[in-house]
């Protein structure tokens, strides 16, 4: 059964070549270009992956993210938007979301974002479960789940996973995950990090997780999976 992808985008030049492009790849898509709508939709036939603007007419993106949650539903949501600030990208995860891509994108990067999304994520149409190793992350409830099960994280190590996930195979500096997952003022050592992310790695290589946490020396860090 081809998955599933609901696009919510108001912008006609910028829906259109999402819907064409995502079902030549062979998924079942549907457009909406109202936050409302997208509600409807999510309540009579979840997506796998809803593809989510923030400039709609009638609400904002951010709201139809949190009442998707509030709501109940489980599949991916990416935030797809011009609004391409740290502070944005932050609310978005803390509402829900599991990825966050900045307008103008190119289309292949879309595509393998969606795929990654679809890795890790549970599929709802079949009522089908996590495959083994997959990693999901619940931003919403703050949860991590490898496969059917929950891994057990800190809050800390929650948010250095949350902050990689969301800049998934792109290195994030040891400065932004300091000042993301601690405070932009924290004065302390920052082994602080290199201890919560050995931590971070042993659990996940402990719950069969396929994802690695990769140091790039002198650099940061990068969350990749297996088979990117």
């Amino acid at each position: 059964m081809a998955h599933s992808v609901l696009i919510v985008e108001d912008e006609e030049d910028i829906a259109f070549p999402l819907v064409r492009t995502l079902e030549r790849e062979g998924y079942h898509v549907q457009r909406v270009d109202t936050g409302q709508e997208a509600l409807d939709q999510l309540a009579a036939r979840p997506a796998e992956v809803m593809i989510l603007d923030l400039g709609l007419p009638d609400m904002d993106g951010l709201d139809v993210c949190r009442k998707a949650r509030e709501s109940g539903y489980e599949g991916a949501i990416m935030i797809v938007t011009a609004r391409a600030g740290e502070l944005d990208r932050v609310v978005g995860l803390d509402y829900g979301a599991d990825d966050y891509l900045a307008k103008p994108f190119g289309l292949a990067e879309l595509q393998a974002r969606v795929r990654a999304l679809l890795r890790r994520t549970v599929g709802h149409n079949g009522g089908s479960h996590l495959p083994e190793g997959a990693l999901r992350i619940d931003a919403a409830a703050r949860r991590v789940f490898a496969g059917g099960s929950e891994v057990a994280l800190t809050g800390k190590e929650f948010d250095v996973l949350s902050v990689l996930a969301a800049q998934r195979d792109k290195v994030v500096s040891r400065d932004r995950l300091m000042a993301e997952a601690w405070d932009e003022n924290w004065y302390g050592s920052t082994k602080t990090l290199d201890v919560t992310i050995g931590r971070l790695r042993q659990k996940l290589e402990n719950a069969g997780v396929t994802d690695k946490v990769v140091a790039v020396r002198g650099v940061g860090f990068r969350l990749e999976g297996a088979d990117v």
